[in-house]
């Protein structure tokens, strides 16, 4: 039982954005369907050696909302210049790699452990916070069905049962008691995929009439080999920075609720950062979506009182081997993408919430709330403005300035080091600005 449990939290984790990264990129549903294959079993092996060989938690592994905005925002370049999906996809293997690589040599070299003081609360919660408005736009899309090609009935009866599930699952996550707390994803999932079908009239039209149930292996290198060029090298190189604190993140989450004697904690970061870099090479070699632990993680152990590894492990094992049948993968890609949309747009209610109110906690000076204002402002305002930057300007410049949580990020974090806090100055907020 205590197996069945990370199951199906771990299921009910990684099902809903390949949906959404398929719709993104236009991809039909046999490829969707290949893609939620290979993320289960990157899902599965990444966070069963987390558990062995890295942190030592029983942290799920899952696809990364940070990577989801990186994929979003080649999308958008790639239907901007005219360039094929395919090629984009093929960068972002090569991005994978080398922020794969990155992570493993700060690992190995014990440097990860040295980055931690650039993560304060400041930087980490404005990382949160803007890459919850980032993916917003996306996430509604999907729900209102902008863009579907489908049409009618499941246009707008589709993003009325979308709506109704985004309420669903935020009203138990919040009102919820015991079990229905816990589902509270899976319940939302299961009853907006069943509302979707009745205003369907039926079963998608394309759904395979014969369901195979032969073991298959996930194909390597779906998107074919690996391709790197200088914009995508830097993006990777800077992002390796914001999994860094992904990954600080969902540890300390997880030491909150799962209290150990810890008497070597440089040796479980450098790890966990290790075995990260090994991660992102098993994504890019599947053609998945990056995989990082998922704080959220420590939410459902509080819940459960799920502690131990065993059963943890259990359900990694099980989640991989479900991989290697395509009919259980082909029924679970059916999801509508706006059901999948919704679920996803609600998971980061609370998670935008709780930075809302960190950084209300973080920023008390003239100073911080400074920062924070140039970071949010910049950061909103380079992805409101990404679409429209001249494609004349070099390559590094357009993949740079199209990620707007990168650069707040890094700016927030240059301004924590570089502008001192002054000795002496109150840490109330509340006349840091004239009225």
């Amino acid at each position: 039982m205590r197996a069945m449990q990370w199951f199906i939290f771990m299921t009910a984790s990684s099902v809903a954005l390949p949906i959404v990264i398929g719709g993104v990129f236009h991809l039909p549903q046999d490829e969707i369907a290949s893609l939620m294959q290979r993320t289960f079993l990157v899902v599965g092996l990444s966070s069963a050696l987390q558990s062995i060989i890295g942190h030592r938690f029983p942290i799920v592994d899952g696809p990364a909302g940070s990577w989801v905005s990186v994929f979003i925002m080649m999308a958008a370049m790639a239907a901007q210049q005219g360039q094929n999906a395919k090629e984009a996809l093929q960068l972002l293997q090569g991005g994978m790699l080398l922020a794969g690589l990155l992570l493993f040599v700060l690992g190995v070299t014990g440097l990860f452990y040295k980055l931690i003081s650039l993560f304060t609360p400041l930087v980490t919660n404005t990382f949160l916070f803007i890459l919850s408005l980032q993916l917003s736009g996306v996430f509604l899309k999907g729900m209102l069905s902008l863009g579907d090609e489908t049409g009618m009935p499941s246009g707008y009866w589709g993003a009325v049962v979308a709506l109704g599930v985004f309420v669903l699952v935020i009203f138990l996550t919040i009102r919820g008691t015991g079990w229905m707390r816990q589902y509270a994803v899976l319940l939302g999932i299961l009853t907006g995929w069943g509302l979707h079908v009745l205003v369907s009239g039926g079963i998608a039209t394309d759904m395979p009439m014969q369901m195979e149930w032969a073991m298959k292996l996930p194909e390597v290198f779906a998107w074919g080999m690996p391709r790197l060029n200088p914009g995508m090298a830097v993006t990777a190189s800077l992002f390796s920075l914001i999994l860094v604190s992904n990954l600080i993140a969902a540890v300390t989450a997880a030491r909150q609720v799962i209290p150990r004697e810890e008497k070597e904690e440089r040796k479980t970061f450098n790890r966990s950062s290790m075995i990260g870099g090994v991660s992102h090479g098993l994504a890019a070699a599947y053609s998945a979506i990056g995989i990082v632990p998922l704080p959220v993680t420590a939410s459902f152990i509080r819940m459960t009182g799920q502690t131990r590894r065993k059963p943890f492990l259990w359900a990694c094992l099980a989640l991989s081997f479900i991989s290697f049948v395509p009919g259980i993968v082909n029924f679970l890609a059916m999801l509508p993408t706006s059901v999948a949309s919704a679920v996803s747009l609600a998971t980061f209610v609370q998670m935008t919430g709780n930075s809302f109110q960190s950084l209300t906690q973080a920023a008390q000076t003239q100073r911080q709330l400074t920062i924070l204002g140039i970071g949010l402002l910049v950061g909103v305002g380079f992805t409101l403005v990404s679409a429209s930057l001249p494609q004349g300007l070099p390559i590094v410049l357009q993949y740079a300035l199209g990620n707007g949580l990168l650069i707040a990020t890094l700016l927030v974090m240059a301004l924590e080091k570089l502008w001192r806090p002054e000795s002496g100055i109150p840490h109330s907020s509340s006349n840091a600005y004239p009225s």
